[in-house]
């Protein structure tokens, strides 16, 4: 006879739920931000031969040290992209390089301003740094994000609620079966609701 909350079934949710799926720990909002992060797939990312006008763009502006370059395009883009400092300051090195940016000090910093010639190019890229933007604010679910990860949050319980019944073993055949006809009647109602044409 198994120990009470220690059958296959506590050991299986014990295990997953503590640890998360793919290993994440669980608590506060983490079943939201997992569920968002499935929902919404690979973050957008700029083409490697494009950051440097998103930067050129971001010192056009004023001049600004690599983190300030960083959150203003995070920023411009409503968070969409964040480009990494792995990302930037190579890209600053070359614009540099190119006659395109300088480094000039700025209390005990360097910061970045764009030259004439940066100015130039990014006059030329001026549609690309648009459509580039564009296109990070399309890809964004952030308009209806709180809604989908309460949904989430809910599939979350759902899970969570079974964990806790493992452990106080309750997973009895009997229990289950009656946890499938729930289970069963709610996806039943959600299919037709989510099929439904109806706004």
């Amino acid at each position: 006879m198994h120990e009470r909350g220690h059958g296959p079934w506590g050991y299986r949710w014990q295990n997953e739920m503590k640890h998360g799926w793919r290993g994440r720990p669980q608590g506060g909002d983490g079943w939201s931000e997992m569920w968002s992060e499935w929902w919404r797939g690979p973050a957008p990312r700029a083409e490697r031969g494009n950051v440097r006008y998103l930067v050129l763009d971001a010192i056009g502006e004023q001049a600004r040290h690599g983190y300030e370059i960083i959150q203003h395009i995070a920023d411009k883009c409503g968070g969409a992209y964040k480009p990494s400092p792995g990302v930037i300051y190579p890209t600053l090195q070359m614009l540099e390089e190119l006659g395109h940016a300088r480094a000039v000090p700025r209390g005990e910093r360097k910061v970045y301003e764009i030259t004439d010639e940066g100015r130039n190019d990014l006059a030329e890229h001026a549609d690309d740094v648009a459509d580039l933007y564009a296109r990070f604010r399309d890809d964004t679910w952030d308009p209806r994000g709180d809604d989908i990860a309460s949904v989430m949050n809910r599939v979350g319980r759902v899970l969570k609620t079974f964990k806790h019944g493992a452990k106080r073993g309750r997973l009895r055949p009997s229990v289950l079966k009656r946890a499938i006809a729930i289970l069963d009647e709610a996806l039943t109602k959600l299919e037709a609701l989510l099929e439904d044409d109806a706004p």
